[in-house]
């Protein structure tokens, strides 16, 4: 396909998978802000709030990895007008939810439509526009998408303090119903004539099932499931190690790099994971924010994020990868550490707003360069594999923290009902974040190192994949065989 950015169709197209992917990005993120209003509404434990948030990442994480195949057999517009209008019914369910119950199961819901929207919104920009006008193509969508993840958690905190909690779920339907006649009237149905075999779909329910066993032994302290969990995933790995087209080959781990960027990757995101969930918490039940200031005092680390990401990204290109992925997490350690000093009537200015800072200068030095050595550990084929896997692998970590964290620091089921109790294991969590931020940055010391240029290709991911505000998960890149010279390391 050839399509231009300067021609009206070409702006369809950026809007149509701005859309789609911003839909499934702020459901990652806003919904913690209304975390308490959902409880106190429904009458929900602690428990139930975790799995709030973790249901929809259970089905996101799972099955990422399956959705991009899905697309790339089937049609990639195909399966993205699928994923966003499964996302627009589950967000339906969750915002008519009468129940905790119910709310979960919605939240599963948007996870599978999720996994299959958000690899096909960069696949379609990759294979539908011309090459000339490809990158910056991928620039706007990354830097509108970079916008609405940081404007997000204002917005979700405007509509819980404004019509209620729901219509954080609601507004994704006037969305959806934009993005899908968009989408059926100007993208371009595109496939890769190229993909063959099975899809390995057992594998996928056995990855989803796992992470589900593995959370609910954390959340329910049910040392049972956490049995059957490690069951599931080591049948995971023995299922795909047998399979002749595997969801997740294992042989991408032959990569030393890879296997330990991708180890740094789960210490990041696990500590950004629990940070996200408990600190919102804490800003409404200790601070005593409202959501809507709540979800405004995180404004400052997306923004970091937004402005300097493809700048850290060039030095980091400079300098090699082991400085910024020891110095990110450090620096987020040094953040997670001064939340410490966010208690009852805690100042923006001197308390919550140095905290977020160094946090997002910590972010802003890391998560560029993390997604760079990911794609460049690996050969040009399979840097779509690897930061899929990259990208679930951030997504699982944060999952298994939010689910631990309440455990580990003695969360009882009413404790975000208590400001003093709260505070309490609040207190706690930072500094394990902090430490599993701490472990992550001595492994990256220690054995990252600049990719060697021999062997096969690798990609370089470009400055405009990485303005995408990774708080929830490395930006997600879809690269194929037949990528543009331009991506390609000479």
């Amino acid at each position: 396909m050839d399509i231009r950015l300067s021609t009206a169709r070409g702006r369809w197209v950026i809007l149509t998978t701005v859309l789609g992917s911003s839909m499934a990005l702020l459901d990652s993120t806003v919904v913690n802000v209304a975390l308490p209003r959902i409880g106190d509404d429904l009458h929900a434990e602690l428990s139930s709030l975790q799995w709030i948030t973790n249901a929809y990442t259970v089905t996101l994480a799972g099955l990422i990895l399956l959705g991009g195949s899905l697309g790339d057999r089937y049609g990639r517009r195909r399966v993205f007008v699928i994923g966003v209008v499964w996302f627009a019914f589950g967000s339906l369910l969750c915002g008519l939810a009468p129940s905790t119950g119910v709310l979960i199961f919605a939240r599963a819901l948007q996870g599978i439509g999720g996994a299959l929207l958000t690899p096909g919104s960069l696949a379609i920009i990759q294979a539908g526009f011309h090459p000339d006008d490809r990158s910056r193509a991928v620039g706007m969508w990354s830097g509108l998408g970079g916008i609405g993840s940081a404007i997000g958690p204002f917005v979700g905190g405007w509509l819980v303090d404004g019509p209620g909690w729901r219509w954080v779920f609601l507004i994704n339907l006037p969305l959806a119903a934009l993005c899908v006649p968009v989408a059926l009237r100007h993208v371009p149905e595109t496939r890769d004539p190229r993909h063959h075999g099975r899809f390995d779909m057992g594998g996928a329910l056995l990855c989803a099932f796992a992470l589900a066993l593995l959370a609910y032994s954390l959340i329910a302290q049910n040392p049972w499931a956490g049995a059957l969990g490690v069951a599931g995933a080591v049948s995971f790995v023995l299922v795909e190690k047998r399979r002749s087209d595997p969801m997740l080959p294992l042989s991408i781990f032959s990569s030393r790099l890879f296997s330990m960027v991708n180890i740094v990757t789960l210490c990041v995101y696990a500590a950004l994971g629990g940070f996200f969930f408990l600190g919102t918490l804490q800003l409404q039940v200790v601070a005593g924010y409202s959501p809507l200031a709540a979800g405004t005092a995180l404004l400052p680390t997306t923004v970091l994020l937004l402005l300097f990401s493809a700048r850290s990204g060039q030095l980091a290109d400079r300098i090699g990868p082991r400085a910024p992925l020891t110095v990110g997490p450090l620096l987020c350690a040094g953040g997670l550490l001064l939340m410490l000093r966010v208690g009852r009537h805690a100042s923006y200015p001197t308390d919550v707003l140095p905290a977020l800072l160094v946090l997002g200068a910590g972010l802003v030095t890391l998560i560029a360069p993390l997604t760079s050595t990911v794609l460049s550990s690996v050969e040009t084929a399979r840097a779509g594999l690897a930061s899929g896997v990259n990208n679930a692998a951030a997504r699982a970590a944060g999952l298994i923290a939010v689910a631990a964290l309440p455990f580990l620091t003695g969360m009882g089921p009413e404790a975000y009902h208590s400001a003093t109790a709260f505070d309490r294991s609040f207190n706690k969590a930072m500094p394990i974040c902090a430490g599993v931020l701490i472990v992550g940055a001595f492994i990256a010391f220690l054995t990252v190192r600049r990719p060697a240029p021999s062997g096969p290709a690798p990609v370089r991911a470009e400055s405009e994949h990485r303005m995408s505000c990774g708080l929830t998960a490395p930006p997600l890149e879809h690269v194929t065989t037949d990528t543009p010279p331009e991506r390609r390391r000479t």
